[in-house]
């Protein structure tokens, strides 16, 4: 029997890879967002255009016999946005996670899965030993965002005692790759940085904070792989999904750079630059056989050029 699946967010980024995953997996897709995908057209079979923040939105979207629901659907961007957006982000996701959940538990779903983040943990030192999953409590996100992100999770849970669906919760690291949000305010880091020195004519770039913050990023092909192999598994409880790979800002500015084989000096000036560290146990996820196939240099040697590209189309 061919599998049926809601995604949610099936718009953006990395509902919109994800969705055609799913559609190379044999799955039968309907993907749900407030905007079609920006890049391309959708594989999905349906792909509703609709607003989640409101419930008979969302009870709409789920109707039908579906086996699975991917709730990636979210108001979210870079760390600029988290830190100049928090009541927009807390009211509209919050919103868009209780009606998804609610709709999914309504219809009678299987399985549901909810994009999470490591922003639910706290500030790390450098060199602080890795955090498993279970350390994201007591709780104390950085940012509203991450918080806004831990009630989701508990709500999947409770939602799914109470009803019987097998919970699937992914917390995701930073994700980049080809076809994400480049320009606008919404972007990552690796994304920023590109279309920084793609643009950069002097050999200087501006760069929030001063270089010494720690971050990891996961290409979109890994994230998505990990996501089929949560679902797939028997694995209940929140899993960190990403790489062992980390870098400071200051290097991830050295690696974009030299991709794009450029010299570039960058200036670093006041700015939201979020927690100081990350580092986070993968230990769960790789029992489940993940194993990223792009490091951070291989990942930047597919998404510089193709936002290199999108800077050259920009300028005429």
């Amino acid at each position: 029997m061919t599998k049926r699946a809601v995604v949610c967010g099936a718009g953006g980024f990395i509902g919109s890879h994800l969705v055609q995953r799913l559609v190379d997996d044999g799955y039968w897709v309907r993907g749900v967002d407030i905007k079609h995908p920006e890049w391309t057209a959708s594989p999905a079979h349906e792909f509703v255009v609709a607003d989640l923040r409101e419930p008979q939105a969302a009870t709409a979207a789920l109707n039908g016999d579906i086996h699975e629901v991917y709730q990636l659907a979210a108001d979210m961007g870079g760390m600029g946005f988290i830190h100049n957006a928090e009541t927009q982000i807390m009211h509209n996701s919050m919103l868009i996670n209780l009606n998804v959940v609610e709709a999914a538990a309504t219809a009678g779903v299987e399985r549901y899965f909810l994009a999470s983040s490591v922003c639910v943990y706290r500030d790390m030192e450098l060199g602080e030993a890795e955090l498993t999953e279970e350390d994201a409590y007591p709780a104390a996100p950085d940012n509203e965002y991450g918080w806004e992100k831990l009630y989701a999770e508990r709500a999947v849970a409770s939602y799914a005692r109470e009803h019987g669906f097998e919970p699937r919760i992914a917390r995701f690291q930073n994700c980049y790759g080809p076809e994400g949000t480049w320009n606008g305010g919404r972007e990552k880091a690796p994304a920023a940085l590109s279309r920084k020195i793609a643009e950069s004519v002097d050999g200087t770039i501006e760069v929030w904070g001063d270089g010494s913050a720690v971050r990891s990023f996961v290409y979109i092909e890994d994230l998505v792989d990990g996501v089929r192999r949560l679902v797939d598994s028997d694995v209940r409880s929140p899993t960190n999904i990403g790489t062992r790979e980390y870098v400071s800002v200051e290097q991830l500015v050295g690696l974009v750079a030299e991709t794009a084989g450029k010299e570039i000096t960058p200036v670093w000036v006041p700015g939201p630059v979020g927690v100081q560290n990350r580092n986070f146990s993968n230990d769960r996820i790789e029992s489940l056989g993940y194993e990223p196939r792009f490091d951070l240099a291989a990942g930047l040697a597919e998404t510089y050029p193709w936002i290199a590209g999108q800077v050259a189309s920009s300028n005429g």
